[in-house]
């Protein structure tokens, strides 16, 4: 059956199942391949690089590293062991041997002229003109009408990321083990390139060649290549507010409603698992549990050299301590692991008493680097969910599981409407953040906090002087109506008193509202797991401008939800 849905802005409508038979994503696509950063510009001569003390001239590709460093100065990362052993071993690796035998220590080397430098280039460029600044706008936007945009059977298309990353030093999350390596520059011999066999290939930069051209039309992707750090392909996509991706998004959430109509037999089923008389099946039906429970990731198989991150899956004994009776709570596990991006998973959670008792017997016997789940992996986890739901994955119960909380969470923080917009805001991220919190999404606090906190603090003390002072009059006026009576007048300063306690009242919430996401990272569950016609209903219900909800990049890639849902959608 062939569905068929209006999408805003994508030139015409969604023709669900068109290519399903041979997996084809398109007929024809046309690109002019990616951009990529200019090359290296050495320092000028007067910044130097400083070692024992003494100026050393680098060879440009040594400078262009340290420049990478010097640039970071000023962030936590440079004064981490990680990062700074990490920089150093790939900074070696690309000098050349005399500058390897001269430079043998990081602690003899300055990097503060430039840093200087660039601080100061950064303020020059904060300091240009209006004029000068939309030059360099301009300029952008030429090279965006080139590069951003291709055709797609016969379409304009928005490409997401057309841009190359530059190189520079790898941050990562957390305490990433592999912090401070080098990002290479990737070549244009590093590429593919993905197009029709009918269209012009786009031509790689003068003297360059591309790794290879492919016709793919059963991906969607119009180049990559390998990045060094982890091994992992990168690619340049359509945009995020495509047609092809609108579908796709649209296709995720509709599996997840689905799970409502299963999700009841399926728990049924793993809780039944929990007194198999097969250890494989009891596995299964704990991991499920926990999936299901508390939005774990499945996990998958690593490579040797990356961080030591674990899934439900990889779990290991060391992992989870059982407590009979714990805070007044009995049956309680006590989860501590390095998750997706290094970011530490800690939580103590109260579980049936069969799943306490089939984790004691995981337990049995095995040392605390073993495998806790050692008869199941996130392949035979995933068969198990395809086959009670096609198209079901660990990863459909994590986007179910959280659209289900905020939903939720909606339902119970507002009632009823509202046209204050403040409010209701504070609310809408309070349920976004119970789904951060599920799904263990952490941030290290912004490095502006403090001072955003600071001048925030400073306008709610002048605001409440404002108010006191407003009321005084208010106070006077009435005083004064008594001797001669001047209703007008009373009426105005009520209505300011009024007005004035409403900003207060805006701000306070907005402070509420800082302190509580200062760790929690609202963005990744909003994009990637929530439903948005959950939050397009709820701003319709509630009089809140969608654009208070999503920026314009969201609303560009959330257009087919904006459009669809009514303010009476549940998820």
């Amino acid at each position: 059956m062939m569905l068929l849905l209006t999408l805003p802005g994508s030139g015409g409508v969604w023709e669900e199942g068109k290519h399903a038979e041979n997996g084809q994503k398109w007929r024809s696509l046309e690109h002019k391949g990616p951009l990529f950063p200019p090359e290296y510009e050495p320092l000028p001569s007067s910044v130097s690089f400083l070692y024992n003390g003494t100026p050393v001239i680098l060879r440009p590709a040594t400078e262009e590293v340290a420049t990478f460093y010097a640039k970071m100065l000023d962030h936590e990362f440079t004064t981490k062991e990680v990062f700074q052993n990490n920089f150093f071993t790939d900074w070696k690796e690309v000098m050349t041997e005399t500058e390897r035998q001269l430079i043998s220590d990081l602690s003899q080397c300055d990097f503060s002229n430039i840093h200087k430098y660039f601080v100061e280039k950064t303020e020059e460029k904060r300091n240009m003109t209006k004029e000068e600044k939309q030059v360099l706008k301009e300029e952008a936007n030429k090279l965006t009408e080139e590069y951003g945009y291709c055709l797609l059977d016969g379409h304009r298309e928005k490409i997401g990321n057309f841009r190359v990353e530059p190189p520079g030093l790898f941050r990562g999350r957390g305490e990433h083990p592999k912090m401070g390596k080098l990002k290479k520059r990737v070549q244009p011999e590093d590429v593919i390139i993905n197009c029709s066999k009918d269209v012009k290939i786009p031509e790689p930069p003068p003297g360059h060649r591309w790794k290879k051209v492919q016709h793919d039309n059963t991906v969607t992707w119009l180049a990559s290549w390998v990045e060094n750090i982890h091994g992992h392909i990168k690619y340049i996509m359509l945009n995020p507010s495509s047609k092809l991706k609108g579908e796709k998004d649209w296709q995720k959430y509709e599996t997840a409603r689905k799970l409502k109509l299963s999700v009841d037999s399926i728990r049924s089923e793993y809780q039944s698992a929990w007194t198999s008389c097969e250890m494989k099946q009891r596995q299964y039906g704990v991991a499920l549990y926990f999936i299901d429970k508390l939005a774990l990731r499945a996990g998958n198989e690593k490579d040797d050299d990356t961080a030591d991150t674990v899934g439900c899956c990889s779990l290991r004994v060391e992992h989870i301590n059982l407590h009979r009776h714990l805070d007044s709570l009995d049956y309680v596990v006590e989860f501590d692991f390095l998750g997706k991006d290094s970011i530490r998973y800690y939580n103590k959670v109260p579980v049936e008493k069969q799943v306490y008792k089939n984790l004691k017997l995981f337990m049995n016997s095995k040392n605390p680097d073993d495998d806790l789940f050692d008869r199941i992996s996130t392949t035979y986890l995933n068969k198990k969910l395809n086959e009670a739901m096609p198209g079901l994955t660990a990863k459909v119960f994590r986007t179910f599981n959280a659209s289900t909380t905020l939903q939720e969470q909606l339902n119970q923080l507002t009632t009823g409407q509202c046209t204050w917009v403040s409010w209701p805001i504070l609310a809408y991220n309070r349920a976004n953040r119970a789904v951060a919190i599920l799904c263990n999404h952490q941030r290290a606090a912004p490095k502006t906090f403090e001072k955003s906190m600071q001048l925030l603090q400073e306008k709610i003390k002048k605001k409440q002087e404002e108010v006191e002072k407003a009321k005084k009059e208010l106070k006077q006026a009435k005083k004064e109506h008594k001797q001669l009576p001047s209703e007008v007048l009373v009426q105005k300063m009520e209505k300011t008193v009024k007005r004035l306690l409403e900003q207060l009242k805006k701000l306070q919430l907005l402070e509420t509202d800082r302190n509580e996401n200062k760790v929690i990272a609202l963005g990744t569950s909003k994009l990637n797991y929530l439903d948005p016609r959950i939050s397009v209903a709820w701003c319709k219900k509630n009089n809140v401008p969608v654009e208070k909800i999503y920026n314009k990049t969201q609303r560009a890639k959330f257009a087919w939800a904006i459009d669809m849902a009514d303010e009476n959608f549940q998820f």
